[in-house]
């Protein structure tokens, strides 16, 4: 059997053609639209799995935010920094990042908690729930499936994923207390050779003021 490959081999390879092929996720702008109209000006965000930087960081900078995302991948943190140089990236794994309580308005995170252990996913949400402001909001969005650590492959990359179905990936957003405000399910078939439909479940969760 072929070796999963890391989420920084995967991205790495893939560069701006992960951008293309999800460059027309409606649903993915329609809940960035929605953030953009619930912040604050000049809100702090925190994005996580920043890829080339869009859409998400340009469409928050564009809209006067402050953005600061961090990526596992080499070569994506390289792109978003020529992308949308008013942003900040660097280069980290989620699981490793530490920031004081209360310290961002928005954290973001599209796709890029499905390569993560589901231990380490809820590890994560009760952290996200603890770095955000008194009514700050999380805007995820995963693939949601059943699966824990099944291997497939993902734009012509072998890759072994993690998820939670959308009832229990909204029970452990509770969990963490996290209030979902806002749920949408899309089906999306990336614009990419060999690329199947797949399921997208988009939440917004508020952190109780």
């Amino acid at each position: 059997m072929t070796r999963p490959e890391t989420a920084a081999e995967v991205f790495d390879a893939l560069g701006t053609d992960y951008e293309h092929a999800f460059r027309t996720a409606t649903a993915q702008r329609a809940a960035i639209t929605d953030l953009l109209d619930a912040l604050p000006p000049e809100a702090a965000v925190l994005d996580l799995g920043a890829g080339t930087g869009r859409p998400v960081a340009e469409l928050l900078v564009a809209a006067g935010h402050d953005v600061t995302g961090y990526d596992v991948a080499p070569k994506m943190v390289e792109i978003a920094r020529r992308q949308v140089p008013a942003a900040r990236f660097e280069l980290g794994d989620m699981r490793e990042l530490s920031f004081e309580d209360t310290t961002w308005d928005a954290i973001t995170a599209f796709f890029s908690m499905l390569q993560l252990p589901r231990a380490d996913q809820e590890t994560m949400f009760g952290r996200l729930a603890a770095w955000l402001k008194p009514g700050g909001l999380l805007v995820f969005a995963t693939v949601p499936a059943d699966v824990d650590g099944v291997d497939i492959v993902f734009m012509g990359h072998p890759v072994r994923a993690y998820s939670f179905a959308a009832g229990p990936l909204k029970e452990r957003l509770a969990a963490a207390g996290l209030e979902i405000v806002r749920a949408d399910e899309a089906l999306f078939v990336p614009d990419h050779p060999g690329a199947g439909p797949e399921p997208h479940v988009y939440l917004t969760a508020r952190k109780p003021a």
